[in-house]
């Protein structure tokens, strides 16, 4: 199947005597030993303290002593570094070496008049009046989430990305936080384009975002209630990232080339659509199997335009299928809608407000299980500046179903609001009870009730990434919001000023909001995943049942289908959190990796779990194949 094991290492070997200037044998042995100590991390996924570490480059260097006197940190550049890099990618030889025994880094602006000489030569920065990161003559980066900043503050260390894999280790813990500070001021103003003032930060945030702006101060008890899950708690102790001893593909096969979506079924079916039609598989507690059947388009625009959109209604017997009016926009004016049980299209909507045509973006159910709903006639839509509910049924009540004509029947608008402008709408996810979650261009969060469209009962600020996806949890507590390269988990939930427990959606939530969790990948693996790649289609596993609560999240990027344990990410105690300056941070997941490009990763709905397994089978389509993946590690008779 291709699941992969990290070979990253959890520590770069080192000791504060390595900032002195050394005879080239000492710094051969010290190599040495870092070659021979990565390997012993990637084969045993055993962390070795900094202190152990420190320990055995000494015994190792007796041979060596000198009447040298002892190294003084004091001594050092204000902003002096060791420079290490990460060569072999994933495979056994993998290793950190020395890159630069003695280095030093500066955060300059591309547009300062002392690096104006030099902006002249380099394109990527010229004029852009942004912040990079330069250390030595080696690395160059703009400073921004691309970097993919690891921190390892018991290390004082950092990892990061730039035409390559490196780690910065630190002299001292003053050195350390001062460039992390640094480093989190400089994106700021890269983002938002303000000096990282109390007052602007909070002018970006808002005053009932303090939690967001300050994590330390953030009130985490509503995050506590992982502590009581039966999923069982975090290991205390550190655990490997990209762990694949639980995942066992179970089907791969054939897709008929050229998949375009994936769509799971919650009962008898579920569906890829490809550039030729609709093809149909049959559900399994171990995963999808393809039953030999499709439904074919033939002329039309399905056929010159393949369908980004399949929504399946009415107990699953129909599907809704919407087609980009241009190559590379996802906006259509109008949807097809698919009669399963008979392979026909049965009626072509137009999107059409008040006589006029219009587009919409993204199409989905009014809640999160009333695809099951045999008398399901409405769904919701969403453009650029635009949500509303469409209605099936013409005003009369009756159904409008006009296989033959001509002329498109129209969609009636049955509610909903068009914002006059800078809403700038992504994407949207119901919850079980049909409130909704909208991600937007510049980041920000909205959640609406299930009564009103026209305005949002909380917002929560934007972290400078666009929001590609979201979703939301069956009872509304957690959403999760995708973006090219981290998801974000935000925790709905406050008490309102009688005491009671209410989500975001019902209220506006007060100043005591708790900050959001990301979740990213390591900086070897967004290496390994290739830059043209980004994160997409982030979702929860799949419950319609009031009480039940998802066990893991699933995003894709690239060739990787990365899976957390949603248990441990809510873990205030998970050892990722430990020594984090900002918002928290979780790098413990597990890795399926393809032979191509993944086009959508997504969980079987909870029915489809069985007795040793507490998860459904994860469903992953690329274009050619689609493959079940069972996280009991087990395989069934």
């Amino acid at each position: 199947m291709g699941t992969s094991q990290s070979r990253e290492g959890l520590e770069v070997s080192d000791s504060d005597s390595d900032y002195d200037e050394r005879d080239e044998e000492e710094e051969q042995e010290d190599e040495d030993y870092e070659d021979a100590q990565n390997r012993s991390n990637s084969a045993t996924k055993t962390p070795i303290h900094l202190d152990e570490v420190d320990a055995r480059l000494k015994a190792l260097k007796l041979k060596y002593q000198s009447n040298a006197p002892p190294s003084n940190s004091s001594s050092l550049p204000k902003n002096a570094a060791k420079l290490y890099l990460h060569i072999g990618g994933n495979t056994p030889a993998a290793k950190w070496i020395v890159s630069d025994k003695r280095t030093s880094y500066s955060f300059v602006k591309s547009n300062d008049e002392e690096q104006e000489e030099e902006n002249d030569e380099d394109d990527d920065e010229r004029n852009d009046g942004k912040w990079y990161l330069k250390v030595g003559s080696k690395v160059k980066a703009r400073v921004s989430t691309e970097m993919q900043l690891n921190m390892f503050g018991d290390q004082r260390r950092v990892d990061f990305v730039s035409n390559g894999v490196w780690a910065l280790k630190f002299p001292t813990e003053e050195s350390y936080r001062r460039f992390v500070t640094e480093f989190q001021d400089r994106h700021f103003y890269n983002v938002y384009g303000l000096e990282p003032t109390e007052e602007n930060k909070v002018k970006v945030y808002g005053k009932e975002f303090i939690g967001w702006v300050k994590p330390e101060v953030a009130d985490d008890s509503v995050w506590e209630d992982a502590d009581d899950s039966s999923f069982g708690k975090s290991p205390e102790t550190s655990t490997p990232v990209r762990s694949r001893d639980d995942l066992l593909e179970e089907f791969e096969e054939a897709a008929n080339g050229g998949v375009q979506s994936l769509t799971l079924g919650a009962l008898d079916n579920s569906f890829l659509v490809n550039d030729t039609g609709v093809h149909v598989y049959r559900n399994f507690d171990r995963g999808i199997h393809g039953k030999g059947v499709a439904v074919k388009f033939s002329g039309g625009d399905l056929r010159q335009h393949t369908p980004n959109k399949a929504l399946l209604m009415r107990a699953e017997t129909n599907m809704m299928l919407m087609s980009p009016m241009s190559e590379g926009k996802p906006n259509a004016s109008k949807l097809h809608q698919l009669d399963i049980e008979t392979g026909k299209v049965v009626t072509e909507w137009k999107f059409e407000k008040d006589g006029a045509d219009i587009t919409m973006r993204d199409i989905t159910n009014d809640t999160k299980g009333s695809q099951l709903d045999p008398s399901e006639s409405t769904f919701l839509g969403l453009d650029d500046n635009r949500l509303c509910q469409w209605d099936m049924r013409d005003r009369k009540g009756i159904v409008q179903n006009i296989v033959n004509s001509s002329n498109s029947p129209v969609l009636h608008w049955s509610q909903g609001h068009q914002f006059s402008r800078g809403t700038n709408f992504q994407c949207f996810a119901t919850t079980g009870d049909g409130s909704i979650v909208v991600g937007s261009l510049d980041g920000k969060i909205r959640l609406y009730s299930k009564t009103s469209m026209r305005q949002a009962k909380t917002a929560f600020p934007g972290l400078g990434s666009p929001i590609t996806h979201v979703d939301v949890t069956f009872d509304g507590k957690w959403v999760l919001g995708t973006t090219d390269t981290y998801l974000v988990l935000i925790c709905t939930l406050f008490t309102d000023k009688d005491g009671r427990t209410k989500t975001g959606f019902s209220g506006r939530m007060g100043n005591r909001i708790p900050a959001p969790r990301l979740l990213k990948l390591t900086p070897l693996d967004s290496h390994l995943a290739g830059e043209s790649n980004k994160f997409h289609g982030g979702h929860f596993s799949w419950v319609t049942e009031n009480g039940k609560q998802e066990r893991h999240l699933v995003a894709t990027v690239g060739k990787f289908s990365v899976i957390w344990d949603f248990q441990q990410v809510k873990n205030t105690a998970h050892h990722c959190y430990r020594n984090q300056q900002g918002l928290k941070s979780c790098y413990c997941y597990k890795i399926v990796l393809k032979d191509e490009s993944i086009v959508e990763s997504r969980f079987m709905h909870d029915k489809f779990a069985i007795s040793d397994s507490p998860e459904a089978p994860l469903v992953v389509a690329t274009p050619m194949k689609v493959s079940s993946i069972s996280l009991s590690g087990k395989r069934h008779g």
